[in-house]
């Protein structure tokens, strides 16, 4: 057997708990736990699950409750929000759901922040009500959401209970320099979602690291990025099951968006040469290969980043080749490449 030298980076897994064609959400949740139990047995830091509202395709609605349920079927994987979209709920309820995450499971539960409404406009309004601008207070609620975690709010007349005095890592999340801007004033580390927006990836990581704070929470800038992998034990077997990432963000792209669909031998009849175009560019963080393919080309993207920890999204359609998928970058990552 022979191996590249591994990429001595921590990696991790995006759950988006989307379902797939023939599915309901319900067979989406138990295909999120067995992955779950697959990944923490190979050696993976943590899986996130996200934020959405009003999409058919995407079970991901109530990340507290799936985050519980993960957590409650797991024993050493680190379980997080990738992310709670905070404008749409009160910092309060936030930390006292997270506190109560953290006490069930001591040590391993994250709490990642996005600014964005994780939907469409009218389903955020139905969402905000009066608070539909609220993201123009996410520094504050964050700020709130540290002083509700912290021992010294014993004493307040609003405290989270459970919550109070607990370890909970804060992440901030973006996809565009504004929260990498945030998350180096306060201290806190930042992770990228350049699985769908890779465009300001590079100018967000130099604006995070250039603005950091050393804080309580961090000495150090420390970058998650998130992409796209598909792996296979050929490159063209993993490009044949990429069509089903590739057929869902064509959907994002001409808004005619649809459950996860079975991948297809070619995309030449599904898109125009402009829309394959949009999501080629949206798609310019993803990585479809064998594991002698993907050992170069994330070793260089690691070495063009220079993040700290690699969180991949695996949009398969059949559940077993996802499975296998992770399998495969686990061995890349520890240097095994074939």
């Amino acid at each position: 057997m022979s191996a590249n030298p591994p990429l001595h980076i921590p990696f991790s897994v995006l759950e988006l708990a989307t379902v797939a064609e023939g599915d309901r959400p319900a067979d989406t949740f138990r295909k999120s736990l067995d992955l779950a139990r697959h990944i923490e047995a190979l050696g993976y830091n943590r899986m996130w699950v996200s934020e959405h509202h009003n999409m058919a395709g995407v079970a991901s609605s109530a990340p507290t409750i799936l985050m519980g349920y993960l957590a409650g079927g797991t024993s050493t994987l680190r379980i997080g929000s990738g992310g709670i979209m905070l404008p749409n709920h009160a910092p309060l309820i936030v930390a006292e759901q997270l506190g109560t995450l953290a006490s069930l499971y001591p040590g391993r539960i994250d709490l990642g922040l996005g600014r964005a409404p994780g939907t469409d406009p009218v389903a955020s309004r139905a969402i905000r009500g009066n608070r539909f601008d609220a993201a123009h207070d996410f520094p504050r609620d964050v700020q709130q959401l540290q002083t509700y975690f912290s021992a010294q709010n014993s004493h307040a007349a609003v405290r989270a209970i459970p919550g109070e005095g607990l370890d909970i890592p804060i992440y901030l999340l973006g996809s565009s320099t504004e929260s990498a801007y945030l998350a180096g004033l306060m201290g806190l580390p930042y992770a990228f979602a350049s699985h769908f927006a890779p465009a300001q990836l590079m100018a967000a990581l130099k604006r995070y690291r250039d603005n950091f704070r050393p804080s309580a929470a961090l000495s150090e800038p420390y970058a998650i990025a998130c992409v796209n992998v598909v792996a296979a034990d050929t490159d063209a077997e993993a490009n044949r099951l990429a069509t089903t990432l590739q057929q869902a963000f064509l959907g994002i792209v001409t808004g005619k968006r649809k459950l996860v669909q079975p991948p297809v031998d070619s995309m030449d009849a599904l898109w125009s040469t402009a829309e394959r175009q949009y999501v080629e560019q949206m798609l310019a963080a993803s990585f479809f290969g064998s594991k002698a393919t993907l050992a170069r080309d994330l070793r260089a993207f690691v070495q063009q980043t220079g993040i700290n920890e690699l969180m991949v999204s695996a949009h398969v359609y059949d559940h077993a080749a996802r499975l296998y998928s992770h399998q495969l970058l686990a061995e890349v990552m520890r240097g095994v490449t074939v």
